[in-house]
């Protein structure tokens, strides 16, 4: 019972915290629509902000890459290479 009260009390301090939560808008370009179906499936789109101060093209193929081939991310090859291409194109260094 007391570990259904502290779940029960976690949730209720969560959702407000979630609630508060701005939705993240990634910059217009060609391939947004693969990365918006794609990646935010998994994870928040603010990944992609905070990391495009330090990824160039290498950087953007190889976290595109982990996220396939290490975290197993179903991303077909056509959407994979729309995702690097905008990610470089709109967020790269």
């Amino acid at each position: 019972m007391r570990t259904f009260a502290i779940a029960v009390v976690a949730a209720l301090i969560a959702v407000p915290a979630a609630a508060q939560e701005k939705p993240i808008k990634l910059k217009p370009g060609p391939g947004l629509d693969k990365v918006e179906a794609n990646c935010q499936a998994c994870h928040s789109l603010d990944y992609i902000q905070m990391n495009s101060p330090f990824l160039n093209a290498a950087g953007w193929d190889a976290t595109v890459n982990k996220m396939i081939n290490a975290f197993k991310a179903p991303i077909d090859e056509a959407d994979a290479k729309a995702i690097k291409d905008y990610l470089t194109k709109i967020y790269g260094t």
